[in-house]
């Protein structure tokens, strides 16, 4: 098995750079972020370039956050600054070689909610296609983003069916959905032409894999018994140094892809 790093979570008290020397150190095949910007991309560039791992995905902006906002791309009223974000997000991955934008879609909900999203990702994935960047959408659990606009996966596949573009495809978090939903060997199997990247993390805690409800040999199995074999994103709350937690990537890595 493969594994990339959500930068997000891991060495998140470092600089960005830093994180993705130290993810590289560890044995990680890849990165992914949730939102780089503070940081030039540049010098995000010059750190995948010196370590040769790929950023895997980012996230668009999420707007007010001190407003306590997650997203905007489906909010009616608000398309300019989504588009905004999405424009930043793609500048922003195409100077890293970022592959996959997590397009979040935010607090809102109603048919106006849905009509913006659909018109949203319709700009997103014209606009990604000319820089061959995968569009991702991804639904997120009820308890820890209440009243988030997208949060199952066969609400995901519907507007991916909506939208008909090639580059729009499902972020299936292991820990969202089995949250919301249970099931997760059945939903892999069923959603796989949909899915554009697959995460993971204990469930009910999002810690390591390494503990909660989740049978990660058998899940990772199931993972891979279906051919995937692009790096699984670990995007775990560590709860203290990210070094003391990766028991677990030794155990993985080495297993068949």
């Amino acid at each position: 098995m493969k594994f990339s790093a959500n930068l997000g979570f891991l060495w998140a008290d470092r600089p960005l750079p830093d994180a993705i020397r130290a993810a590289a150190a560890a044995g990680f095949d890849a990165v992914e972020c949730h939102w780089p910007y503070d940081t030039p991309a540049a010098d995000v560039a010059a750190a995948l370039t010196e370590t040769d791992l790929p950023m895997l995905g980012l996230n668009t902006r999420r707007g007010n956050v001190e407003a306590g906002e997650n997203g905007l791309a489906a909010l009616p009223g608000r398309e300019a600054e989504a588009r905004a974000a999405i424009d930043e997000a793609i500048a922003y991955a195409a100077t890293t070689g970022t592959r996959n934008i997590h397009v979040m879609a935010g607090f809102a909900s109603g048919k106006a909610a849905h009509e913006t999203f659909l018109d949203n990702l319709h700009y997103a994935c014209t606009a990604a296609a000319p820089h061959g960047l995968t569009i991702l959408i991804e639904p997120l659990n009820h308890y820890d983003a209440p009243g988030y606009f997208l949060s199952t996966t066969a609400q995901a596949a519907q507007i991916i069916d909506s939208v008909r573009a090639v580059n729009l495809k499902l972020m299936f978090d292991c820990y969202h959905v089995q949250l919301m939903e249970g099931d997760l060997t059945h939903r892999l199997q069923t959603l796989l032409p949909h899915i554009g990247h697959i995460q993971f993390a204990s469930a009910p805690d999002r810690g390591p894999p390494d503990g909660g409800e989740l049978n990660f040999v058998y899940l990772f199995e199931t993972i891979s018994a279906l051919g995937w074999t692009a790096p699984l994103g670990a995007e775990y709350r560590p709860g203290g140094p990210t070094d003391a937690t990766l028991g677990w990537l030794k155990t993985f890595r080495g297993k068949p892809a």
